[in-house]
């Protein structure tokens, strides 16, 4: 048996950050509203910014994943990581939007935070929209295309 260090793995090692951006005008964010199950706000794993969910918890991702299930309300699901430059660049827009369809859940999920969730939804790389109803995915956008997320969360807020 050889010696030395141990195999180290990284912890989510398929994952790539895309440059899709495009740079366009910030928007007025608008205002909040409220996390869609009731205790979020007082959970401190998930927390509200400008209309987005973010989960800092597996456990409490799951609850509110199983809380939507039988709704028909859009929910889009935003997979980045806080080293991606293309997600930093679309979060504003992404905020804007949250503001602008009040009648869709957005939710953020570190892919690093929360590496199950993300490989539960087969996330290979950032950032990912996957926009899900009744508990189904409907659609997926992979990289910082403002116009395709927006074009989608319009058709699927719908039907």
């Amino acid at each position: 048996m050889p010696r030395g260090k141990p195999e180290t793995k990284t912890k989510f090692p398929k994952v790539s950050c895309l440059l899709v951006a495009q740079k366009e005008k910030e928007r007025p964010m608008g205002s909040l509203f409220s996390a869609p199950a009731a205790d979020a706000a007082e959970d401190s794993s998930s927390a509200d910014h400008g209309g987005v969910t973010t989960f800092h918890s597996s456990a409490r991702w799951q609850l509110h994943f199983n809380s939507i299930k039988d709704s028909s309300q859009l929910m889009v699901i935003d997979f980045a990581a806080s080293w991606c430059g293309p997600c930093k660049l679309i979060e504003p827009e992404v905020k804007a939007m949250a503001a602008k369809f009040t009648d869709v859940q957005f939710a953020k999920i570190d892919v690093d935070e929360l590496s199950d969730v993300a490989q539960g939804f087969g996330i290979h790389a950032m950032p990912t929209f996957v926009l899900v109803k009744k508990g189904q995915e409907v659609d997926r956008i992979v990289g910082a295309k403002k116009e395709e997320l927006q074009k989608k969360i319009e058709k699927h807020r719908a039907t």
